[in-house]
């Protein structure tokens, strides 16, 4: 379980293809604070830190979450979101967020306001049902309000705290994003669902 508030941003060292899926190391000051088998969020997706030396984790990426995550696109150079699960006797300061990702979505436009940034994602028609204005999302791990909502896009403001430190400030048009709706609203959703006729 995660909170979307990210703790610091790592950088990809190397990714290679292996017999599993992929292995990806990265560069990150979190490393002395991991441990092999120790859950770790990258761009909001919840992965098992397999090495640790140092300066640097190693996790596997399986071929599944390769296909349905940004994850398997990433190269050399790119900065992740990175962020160590919630403890229980810790504060929830975001939202609850299982690193588990719902669909891809791609940045439409990014615009400034003031010293904020506004950010318009599309998203998968198949996810429609679980956006509310004012609602919970995570974008690359990063737990964020929808603040604005249309039929198959949605905006996020993003404050200059966040955009600081956060990969949001590398996004362009035409980026993949992952995404991970609001859990209380897929249950939500999955219970009306499952009382249809």
């Amino acid at each position: 379980m995660f909170t979307g508030i990210v703790e610091g941003t790592g950088t990809v060292a190397d990714v290679r293809t292996v017999s599993g899926g992929l292995r990806m190391r990265i560069e990150t000051a979190l490393a002395p604070l991991l441990a092999p088998g120790a859950s770790l969020a990258v761009n909001g997706v919840c992965l098992t830190v397999v090495v640790t030396d140092g300066a640097h984790i190693v996790a596997d990426i399986g071929p599944e979450t390769a296909r349905v995550t940004t994850l398997g696109g990433l190269r050399r150079g790119r900065r992740v979101n990175l962020e160590r699960p919630l403890r229980a006797d810790g504060r929830l300061d975001g939202h609850f967020v299982l690193g588990h990702v719902d669909g891809v979505g791609v940045v439409t436009e990014v615009r400034g306001e003031a010293e904020s940034h506004w950010v318009t994602i599309q998203f998968p028609a198949t996810l429609a049902a679980y956006f509310i204005r004012k609602g919970s999302v995570a974008v690359d791990g990063v737990s964020l309000t929808v603040a604005g909502l249309g039929e198959r896009e949605f905006d996020i403001q993003v404050i200059p705290y966040t955009w600081q430190h956060t990969t949001l400030r590398d996004l362009r048009p035409a980026d993949k994003v992952n995404l991970e709706c609001d859990m209380i609203g897929k249950y939500v959703v999955r219970v009306l669902e499952a009382q249809k006729p």
